[in-house]
This record gives structure tokens, sequence and C-alpha cells, in this order.
């Protein structure tokens, strides 16, 4: 360290100091060619910031790659190694934390509708409604759809259909959409080939939808199958060594945030003795992995005839399917509804983490009613361990509906990774802060 410390304390001559001036005037624009050759001006490329960052790292190490072979072209010695690698550190972090910025501007455009891709959807079966229900829901993807192409259908609100399927690419350009999105699952494979060889030759921009829902794109890979486009799908990894590194990463997490966070519990244990009679912890028996029941651990939110109560409050309930949620609850104490709002009722969960019962990240552990109303396809949730935070409460909390918190916590079970654990929790810390979602 004092080394380093040393050589850049050290004066810099003047000779050299203009040749690596020089040397960083003829970077920037090579950067921008790299920036350029790995698609970071094209936002259909980047559309995930994981895809983006790896471009960004790929820009940077082919520029670098340039700027020292130039110097070896040129027989320059007296390049400092330490100068590139600052080079290379504070020019990427700077592309990064710009692009951050911009991606979070346009889609707050696009969510306000201020920016938008006009598109047609092509087809007008089940699948193509749900494209446009899928639209509206991801508003900040900003597509704005200005009507299906197809044969008539059911009344669909303010969007129409615009013409038959042959009309396609008349219909593009008489509405001023910039591209169409085709509904395969609606359309014959030969319609589904001739139109998108007729709009991109038109200069349209063209989306085939697959059939496949909830399945993360990393696990996918295209494949060339005898002049065929195939979806490859990586199989989900439950080997012993991830199983292995989830239940380290649950034990590492939730002993720390149990040790640092006491204080925390004994003063809200004070303060729920002090506001209601009653216990201090709330146990209720739910439903854990391979349907397995448990005792889960809360701090006591509500009023001790809490579950009594809830029959009379059946017809106010604001949510779907078999949750119960209630905006306004009158069984929430005063303290209850601070605890709540926090997530500091959560806490005494991560003691089920210590247990082996719950996990820090996974799908919400459910009452043993709500999985008897449950689907087949929803008990596959059950393969993992619940969790105290998910995909599901950071999406919305308690405000997201039942068809959002049972596609998330399939589309969790079947693409779980560590590193998508790492996100969620990261998350769920400034959805905590926000307090957002949580009644």
């Amino acid at each position: 360290m004092a080394t380093i410390g040393q050589s850049l304390l050290k004066p810099i001559p003047a000779d050299i100091l203009r040749e690596e001036m020089l040397l960083a005037a003829i970077i920037v624009p090579v950067w921008v060619l790299m920036m350029g050759a790995n698609d970071l001006f094209l936002a259909r490329a980047i559309s995930r910031f994981g895809e983006e960052l790896r471009h960004l790292l790929m820009a940077g190490l082919m520029s670098i790659g340039f700027l020292v072979a130039v110097s070896f072209i040129a027989q320059y010695d007296d390049l400092s190694r330490l100068w590139v690698g600052l080079l290379f550190v504070f020019v990427t972090a700077s592309l990064v934390v710009s692009r951050l910025i911009a991606r979070n501007v346009f889609s707050k455009l696009r969510r306000s509708g201020r920016i938008s891709r006009r598109v047609i959807i092509v087809g007008t079966g089940c699948d193509a409604v749900s494209l446009l229900h899928a639209t509206r829901r991801r508003a900040d993807l900003g597509y704005e759809v200005l009507g299906f192409t197809g044969d008539a259908m059911g009344e669909r609100g303010d969007v129409d259909v615009l013409g038959p399927l042959d009309d396609t690419l008349d219909v593009v350009r008489r509405t001023g959409a910039t591209g169409a999105i085709l509904s395969v699952a609606s359309l014959d494979p030969a319609v589904v080939n001739r139109l998108t060889r007729t709009l991109t030759e038109a200069g349209c921009h063209v989306a085939l939808s697959s059939s496949l829902h909830d399945i993360d794109i990393s696990r996918t890979r295209s494949q060339a199958f005898d002049g065929r486009l195939m979806i490859y799908v990586e199989p989900t990894n439950r080997s012993r060594t991830h199983l292995f590194l989830k239940r380290s990463f649950d034990v590492v997490v939730a002993g720390l945030v149990l040790l640092l966070t006491m204080p925390v519990v004994l003063i809200a244990a004070a303060a729920i003795k002090l506001d209601s009679r009653g216990p201090v912890f709330f146990k209720q028996v739910r439903v854990g992995k391979d349907g397995e029941p448990f005792e889960m651990f809360k701090l006591r939110t509500m009023v001790c005839n809490a579950e009594a109560m809830r029959s009379e409050l059946e017809d106010h309930n604001e949510s779907s399917g078999p949750l119960f949620k209630m905006r306004s609850d009158p069984r929430i104490t005063r303290v209850g509804r601070f605890l709540r709002k926090s997530s500091i009722d959560e806490l005494p969960q991560l003691w089920n983490v210590i247990r082996g019962e719950m996990s820090v990240v996974g799908p919400r552990p459910a009452l043993p009613a709500e999985t008897e109303q449950w689907t087949p396809d929803l008990r596959e949730r059950l393969r993992v361990l619940p969790g105290i935070t998910g995909m599901w409460q950071v999406s919305g909390r308690s405000e997201a509906d039942f068809e959002l918190y049972r596609r998330l916590d399939l589309y969790y079970v079947d693409n779980w990774s560590l590193t998508h654990d790492i996100k969620i929790v990261l998350k769920t810390f400034f959805v905590v802060l926000a307090g957002r979602g949580a009644h």
C-alpha cells in the first residue's frame, strides 16, 4: 500500500504526462466504438442490467487491450500499469452509474406514458389477450398497444381488432406503429414465418411471444436446429452443493440479523406488553417444505382473540383467492400497526430459519386452510422451504394480489439461485425502509 501511495504522490515528468494525456484522448473514441461493438447503444440487446454490466466490462477490457497494444507497437515503455488500471476502473464505474441513473429516468418516463413504443399485437387468441394485459401490468416496459390484427373477437375495452392477419403490415403503417408482437400460440406456424419476414423486410421491429411462462431468461439459450430457432432451457440446479450453499447463506444471514436486532426485539416486546394484554410472541401453524407443518414465530400485532374475529370480517377481505388482507384491520393494535409497517414483527422468524423450518428467502409460509384451496401447480411451491422474504413480498407485499402471489412463488421455485436470493434480500432492505405495501 505504501508503494502505491508513493507512486501516486511522485511527480510525473511533463513529457510523460503529455503522452499519457494523448493516449487518454485517443482512447475516448475507441471506447465509444467498443461500446457500439458490444451493443451498448442498442436498448433491446441490454434490456436487463446484468447484460448491460457484462457488455460494459467487455467494452472496457477491449478498450484497455487496444491501448496496451498501441503502446507496445509504438514501443512506448513508460505506460504506467497503475494508470491503466485506474483508467479502466474509473471510466467503467462512471458508465455504470450514469446508465443506472438513465435506466431509472427512462423507467419513470415509460410508467408515466411520456415515452412509449407503439405496437400491434398479431393474433386474437387467449395468448394474444394475455400479452395485452402483460403490457399494462409492466408499464415500465413502455409498450402502447394500438390494437390487434386477426379474427374478430369479443369486446376488449379500448383495444380493437384493426384488420385481418394479411393486412398486418398495412395496419402497422396506417397506425404509425414501430413494430409488432406476434402471439405464436394464436397463429399457424406458416403465418408466423410469413409475417416475420414481411414485417422485418419492411423495417418493423418484431417480437415473438413464447408460450413459456415464468422461466428466467438466464436459463434459456437460442439454438439452431435444421433451420429452426430452438430455445433450450437449463434444468433447475438443486444439487447437494447448491443446497449446502443456500443453508449456509440462511444460517449466516439469520444469525447476524438476529444478533444485531436483539435490542430492537426487546424494545418491541416491552411496547407490546404496555399496549395490550396478551403474550409478546404470536405462534401459528404454517405449512413448510413437502407439506410438513411447523410453528412459526412472530411478534404479536393483533388483539388476543383475533382469529375468532376473522369470521366477522370475511366480507371486508380486500385480497383475492385464499388470502385474507384488510388495509384497516380493526384487530391490529396501535403498536402492532407500527411493527407491521416496519416489518419488525417478522424478526422472530429468524429463529425458524436457524431451526431449519424456514429460509431467509422463499415462498410465503401458507396457512393449512390456504393450501386446501391450492391448485396442483401451486403445490409445487412446497418443494422448497418457505421464506421470511421473497419475490412476492418485494413486489408489493400486502398490496400484491393472489394471481401475482401464485406466479412469483412458482417463478422462484423454478428459477432458484443464490444470486436471486442475494438480490431479493437487498430489495427487501429498501422495501422495508420505504415501508411500501405493508399493512
